[in-house]
């Protein structure tokens, strides 16, 4: 497994500002532990609110984002696979993030892009 800490410092926009775009990951789960502050993750059709101390997880084959709900910070630890980091590595490398390089990114990651919600 793959840790990364995330950080937002404040968010509780309407509408929100989501993290990623709504998404899927066909082979592999994704969780998040949440730090400080309160995390919001859409898991399918459900808005999930996590607090401190609180945990969310996402399997396989779920649409999925998440937001800041909050305008006070949040920090959280990302709990993914090796799979996952190398998608969002690559999505950090690219010069253009148009709907149609995310969608060929995302497959070529065995993940799905369903665009912002």
């Amino acid at each position: 497994l793959v840790l990364v800490e995330w950080r937002d410092p404040g968010g509780g926009g309407d509408p929100p500002v989501y993290i990623a775009p709504l998404h899927v990951h066909h082979q592999d789960d994704e969780a998040s532990y949440v730090l400080e502050g309160t995390l919001k993750v859409r898991v399918g059709v459900d808005d999930v609110k996590v607090g401190a101390g609180g945990a969310v997880l996402v399997p396989r084959g779920t649409p999925h984002t998440y937001w800041n709900p909050d305008p006070t910070p949040t920090r959280c630890v990302l709990v993914m696979t090796p799979p996952i980091r190398r998608l969002i590595d690559a999505i950090h490398g690219l010069t253009e993030r148009d709907q149609e390089t995310l969608e060929a990114t995302f497959r070529e990651h065995s993940s799905e892009y369903l665009g912002w919600p």
